[in-house]
């Protein structure tokens, strides 16, 4: 019977203490819950910035080089050693101007040839010319006592076929006058060729010698380069455009070019050709803008950048690009409502975006949107601010007073 008692008497410390230890885990665990319910609902710390009104530009901004606006080598016609140059690279050349001289003594001896040819020429005209009259008269003569019974048809005849050889020959000796009178302007068309002179189409106006490429004494075959002559007065600027904005130029568009070596001034350009095609290696269309060069600062070779404006949108609703998330598919902002200390998310419709502000196309926002810690928000977090006076958050204007709101699509 008291080992009875004594078992029972354990047994009930035992549930006792089962109890009290089951008791110690609730209250942990519950506690546990307690805590990390306290540590969900902790805002989030938030910088903001305020929704305003602004200009934005689409802008395409491009890379190429500068090309004068027409160039050429100017180069003999006839082979011969270079006797003279007459200018050197940076000299600035006019229309007709005398550039350089081929040594020419051989083409004066063909020259004074041809002439000889052609007198000799003149002079078998003259000798020719002579029989044929006298072979005339004597086929009238012959004609007449034929006419009379005084002579036979035979030396008629005979007369007739000398009088039509002479004939021959004087045309022969016509003939060969003209061909020697071509010969001596062969001749003197390559004597004027050892002396080379540069033209163009455009009477008007000076050129600049770009580069030379031989010294006098060389000997030149025809077509060698000598010097090349460019227009440096308007420049070509050859610019690559990507497939994306290749829709949006246009002839007669406005381009604003900068060059690293006049890394402070603009200079103004116009779209003059668009190449039909995009190169199928790069999709790359070119594209060409002349510039005026007047103060004669560009140069031929220069690396140049270049923004085209598509777009411009005047007073518009615009928010910092930083601002801009992605939420299940949809682009949206984050906008804070200060007194209540929440973020929720509204879905937007994105337009222009230049430099660090994008255009909020709809709906129409107001107040203020987060631009800082918005990754770790959903719609409806609570959101904690740097105080107002340790904050660069300036106070919204009158039309952006109130928290930022907008229909959802």
């Amino acid at each position: 019977m008291k080992k009875a008692l004594v078992l029972l008497a354990i047994a009930c410390l035992l549930g006792f203490l089962g109890f009290k230890v089951n008791s110690k885990v609730k209250e942990v665990k519950a506690k546990s819950e307690s805590n990390s319910q306290k540590r969900g609902a902790t805002s989030v710390a938030v910088e903001v910035a305020p929704v305003r009104r602004a200009t934005v530009r689409e802008i395409g901004r491009f890379t190429g080089s500068l090309i004068p606006r027409s160039s050429f080598v100017v180069a003999p016609k006839i082979a011969g050693r270079l006797e003279r140059l007459t200018v050197d690279t940076g000299d600035s050349v006019a229309n007709g101007q005398l550039v350089a001289e081929l040594e020419d003594e051989e083409y004066i001896q063909q020259v004074q040839q041809a002439r000889a040819e052609l007198a000799v020429a003149n002079a078998s005209v003259a000798e020719c010319k002579s029989a044929l009259e006298v072979s005339n008269k004597e086929l009238s003569r012959i004609q007449t006592l034929r006419d009379k019974k005084m002579a036979s048809e035979s030396e008629l005849d005979e007369t007739r076929s000398r009088q039509i050889a002479a004939d021959a020959k004087y045309k022969v000796a016509l003939a060969e006058v003209n061909r020697r009178e071509a010969a001596l302007k062969a001749a003197e068309v390559r004597l004027s060729y050892a002396r080379i002179h540069v033209s163009w189409p455009d009477a008007d106006g000076s050129r600049v010698v770009g580069e030379r490429f031989v010294d006098e004494g060389e000997m030149l075959r025809a077509n060698d380069p000598i010097v090349s002559v460019l227009d440096n007065s308007i420049m070509t600027a050859l610019l690559d455009v990507i497939e994306r904005d290749y829709s949006k130029i246009r002839i007669g568009q406005t381009a604003k070019v900068t060059t690293d070596a006049h890394s402070n001034m603009e200079f103004k350009g116009t779209v003059v050709r668009i190449a039909p095609l995009l190169r199928e290696t790069s999709r790359q269309a070119q594209i060409q803008v002349e510039i005026p060069n007047v103060d004669n600062l560009l140069k031929p070779g220069m690396f140049v950048r270049s923004e085209i404006e598509f777009d411009r949108h005047e007073d518009v609703l615009v928010v910092p690009v930083a601002s801009v998330v992605r939420r299940e598919g949809l682009y949206g902002v984050f906008a804070a409502d200060r007194e209540a200390s929440q973020a929720s998310f509204v879905p937007v419709s994105i337009g222009i975006t230049e430099a660090d502000l994008a255009e909020i196309r709809e709906p129409a926002l107001s107040g203020y949107v987060i631009t800082l810690g918005q990754h770790l928000l959903e719609d409806g977090a609570s959101i904690s601010l740097p105080n107002e006076r340790d904050s660069n958050v300036s106070a919204p204007s009158r039309s952006e007073v109130g928290s930022a709101t907008g229909g959802r699509s």
